[in-house]
């Protein structure tokens, strides 16, 4: 470890009056592999695969894939900026308080903290109904719950055990997805029928018939949308990365670029390989249906099991950075029972009890949609699109916040250039900024429209459940980010009294 970055990094930190609880082992490619890791291009755009298809067909993967991501590359470089210049865990939510006060701070992190563990639900729920053919256990609702809680499970041991061991199996995942992605690209490049590369960027198609063909284009993106969430890990783990002022920045950047690089090759070589349009849509995985017929049932199984493997380390890192951001709420007292959700354990330097908190919450959320549509048989084809769908919005609003505000900052001379960390856009700041809000507000209100009503009817009641909590409990009593210590030599002392606490459980 390099003390001199270490200590600079201590230093920043205790300039916002934290200390230095967490563990501070990750490097930046460890940083860059949760963000990657969550993002997941073999969970998003594989398990919403049919709901691009259906909605728009061929052309949701030629065009739609590298539109979205050309929007969320102005996103992330943005949410980078303001990692670099506030390097907190509590991330977008400490940026909101700082640039518009306590109140807009409280709102930025509820509704992460609901994108979040919307997003831990839909990549563990996917999990499982891939794992459940693979284990010979039918699909059943109730069966899909405890394969779903069961790999929850395992991740937050996993997570309570040590950011050492998930930064690991983090740097093991980014490696796991590439190789993945390149073993599908291989196979059908070598040996899968294509169709013209033509195909790709005309070839429109729908089963949705009571709305324009443009409208269900819009509605496919969600595929490409939801696949591009989570990349605020990097900046969740901030306290826990080394030089944490650029690496972070450039995991949340990186992460976002390497895997619509990879994504699109992925997609378009799999969208090549479609033999019948209409039967590939039809299929109740579209996705392994295109193996199963250009390469037969074998390889199908095999590309399934390393989707699904990949989808549980896309849900580990999720769990990760969830409980990062329940840790930094609940440190400045943010959430009921803030003061069991913000403690670190002494043994393993990790928030432990936030994490069986966000994976409690996790395992929740499918149970209360399918409660809600169990008695509707039509509805149940949604529940996926649904979770997806809340995360997706949750999380982009939660991002478009704080964006905003430094906008209003940087109009009323708030927010300068001397503002900015060393991680920045210059000139381009700007634009890139308006760029990203324009774009979060669109899709902000395109993916709670019919056919996503019911993301829409339950993240409106989320809304109005979170108001009158706000002027129940927050309103004049919320303070924002609560400094730990209010001087240098205080904060040494804490440090240097949780460190021997530390020492004396490890014994």
């Amino acid at each position: 470890m390099n003390s001199e970055s270490n200590i600079s990094d201590k230093a920043i930190l205790h300039q916002f009056g934290y200390t230095q609880q967490l563990l501070r082992d990750m490097g930046g490619f460890s940083n860059f592999a949760v963000s990657f890791s969550v993002i997941s291009i073999l969970t998003g755009a594989v398990t919403l695969y049919g709901q691009g298809l259906t909605s728009g067909g061929p052309v949701v993967m030629g065009i739609g894939w590298p539109l979205v991501t050309l929007f969320v590359l102005c996103i992330s470089a943005s949410m980078a900026e303001l990692a670099s210049a506030i390097p907190t865990s509590g991330a977008l939510y400490h940026w909101a308080s700082l640039l518009g006060g306590s109140g807009w701070g409280w709102i930025t992190a509820w509704l992460n903290l609901i994108g979040l563990v919307a997003t831990v639900a839909g990549i563990d729920y996917g999990a499982a109904q891939f794992l459940a053919p693979l284990v010979n256990v039918k699909d059943t609702p109730l069966n899909l719950l405890w394969l779903f809680g069961l790999i929850v499970l395992s991740q937050a041991i996993m997570n309570h055990i040590g950011i050492r061991v998930v930064a690991r199996l983090n740097n093991y995942s980014a490696i796991y997805h590439i190789a993945g992605v390149a073993v599908i690209v291989v196979a059908l490049l070598l040996f899968a029928p294509k169709q013209p590369v033509a195909f790709l960027f005309t070839k429109t198609f729908t089963t949705i018939t009571d709305k324009p063909y443009w409208i269900c284009f819009l509605s496919g993106l969600l595929q490409a949308q939801w696949t591009y969430t989570g990349y605020d890990a990097s900046a969740h783990t901030i306290e826990e990365t080394r030089d944490a002022r650029v690496r972070a920045p450039w995991g949340i950047y990186l992460s976002v670029a390497v895997s619509g690089f990879f994504g699109y090759i992925m997609l378009a070589l799999v969208t090549l390989s479609i033999k019948d349009l209409g039967k590939t849509a039809a299929a109740s995985n579209p996705f392994t249906y295109i193996f199963e017929q250009a390469l037969g049932g074998t390889f199908s199984h095999v590309i399934t099991w390393i989707v699904t493997i990949a989808m549980w380390f896309c849900g580990l890192a999720c769990v990760t950075s969830t409980s990062r951001m329940i840790f930094a709420f609940a440190r400045d007292n943010g959430l009921p029972g803030s003061r069991c959700w913000g403690t670190v354990s002494k043994k393993y330097r990790t928030p432990a009890n936030a994490v069986w908190l966000g994976s409690f919450l996790a395992v929740s959320l499918p149970v209360v949609i399918l409660a809600i549509v169990r008695m509707d048989a039509d509805k149940m084809g949604k529940l996926y699109p649904a979770v997806t769908g809340i995360s997706t919005v949750a999380l982009y609003i939660s991002y478009g916040l704080p964006l905003m505000l430094k906008a209003i900052a940087i109009r009323q001379g708030r927010w300068t250039s001397r503002t900015d960390g060393p991680w920045s856009l210059g000139n381009w700041s700007l634009p890139i900024l308006y760029i990203s809000l324009v774009w979060i507000a669109l899709i902000s209100v395109l993916f709670v429209l019919p056919p996503n009503d019911l993301t829409g009817y339950i993240f409106g009641g989320t809304l109005g459940v979170l108001a009158v909590l706000y002027m129940l409990t927050a309103k004049g009593k919320f303070r924002g980010p609560i400094p730990q210590a209010e001087s240098e030599e205080a904060i040494l002392e804490m440090e240097a009294e949780f460190e021997q606490s530390s020492l004396d459980h490890g014994r």
